[in-house]
């Protein structure tokens, strides 16, 4: 009896210890962007501010975190990058709302934004066709070192990099419509 009682101890300990999922939320956005997250230009009239994003339970052996936002839905052929940070240092768990704009300084110390295919630096907002929705995949990645790029990377390479140096990943998913 004690042999068992010890036995199960034992696995709830190894169940208890396993690690939690590694998670994004944002209490900027539900699923849909808002005039707040639209992109100001184009035909676009939003504030283009970035959403403010949070995670946990972020994989042993992170070193730093990247974050993107991807449209696929928009009419390139290859999609469109909207955001792509880097080097946010591994005790960082949350981005404010607003630090997609560089003028703000409200990224961490040591996180880089680098061009996004708009062509500059910072957070561009959702801007997608008049009457077409589109799906907007933002994303954050424990990375297992920092990435030896600066914010002239484009966002192919900074992809390139990322998923060469990926422990997990976490996504959550915000449509928009024009």
């Amino acid at each position: 009896m004690k042999k068992n009682f010890l036995i199960f101890l034992a696995i709830v300990f190894a169940a208890n210890a396993q690690a939690q999922t590694f998670t994004l939320k944002s209490s900027d956005i539900g699923g849909q962007a808002t005039q707040k997250q639209m992109l100001n230009g184009f035909g676009c009239t939003g504030e283009n501010i970035s959403p403010q994003l949070s995670w946990q339970n972020a994989p042993e052996g992170t070193q730093a975190f990247a974050v993107t936002m991807y449209d696929k839905d928009a009419p390139t052929g290859s999609g469109f990058w909207h955001w792509v940070v880097f080097n946010i240092p591994a005790n960082i768990t949350e981005l404010k709302s607003g630090a997609g704009d560089l003028t703000k300084s409200l990224m961490p110390e040591g996180a880089i934004q680098s061009n996004s295919d708009g062509g500059r630096p910072g957070y561009g907002g959702p801007c997608p066709q008049p009457g077409t929705t589109h799906m907007y995949l933002i994303t954050v990645y424990a990375l297992k070192t920092k990435l030896t790029l600066d914010k002239n990377a484009t966002p192919a390479i900074v992809g390139l990099f990322v998923n060469n140096n990926l422990i997990s990943k976490a996504s959550l998913v915000m449509y928009a419509k024009q």
